[in-house]
């Protein structure tokens, strides 16, 4: 892979997660009774964006990069990106409902560049960099799952 596009791709994944944070950030202000569980969503995923930020300054440029860390089609992250953005405007004007909240979020958990993230904290690592990562991001994963467990814990069902 070019170095440019390694570059657009790893841009476009840290925006995601950073905007994937501000739309949890927005779902923990619209929801008090469910603050604590959207505020701990909306760090990791700011976790997330520091470690695949950490991965390009340290690896990027030795071609160590985990390049299974992020999704490999920059249009597919520039679709999400645009997404997430869109649904944070709306959610800042119209707060949702709990359901609606738990619905948007399992969908984006399994949208391309948040699944390519989980998947890799996931496996079973290949080397010494994969470990690395996978030790740093610890319990900050299963998004999906804890989202689906909150919101039975929550009483809403779709």
């Amino acid at each position: 892979m070019e170095t440019n596009q390694l570059d657009e791709l790893i841009d476009e994944s840290i925006r995601l997660e950073l905007n994937v944070a501000e739309l949890y950030k927005t779902f923990s202000e619209a929801l008090p009774e469910e603050q604590d569980f959207w505020w701990q969503l909306h760090i990791e995923e700011k976790s997330h964006a520091a470690l695949i930020r950490a991965a390009r300054d340290s690896f990027a440029k030795r071609g160590k990069f985990p390049h299974d860390l992020i999704a490999n089609s920059i249009d597919d992250l520039k679709r999400s990106n645009a997404k997430v953005e869109m649904l944070t405007g709306k959610f800042n004007v119209t707060p949702p409902t709990p359901l609606e909240a738990c619905e948007v979020a399992v969908a984006l958990e399994n949208e391309a560049g948040e699944m390519h993230y989980t998947r890799f904290m996931e496996k079973d690592a290949s080397n010494a960099v994969d470990n690395v990562f996978q030790v740093l991001n610890r319990g900050d994963k299963d998004h999906e799952r804890r989202i689906r467990e909150h919101r039975q814990s929550i009483g809403v069902q779709p």
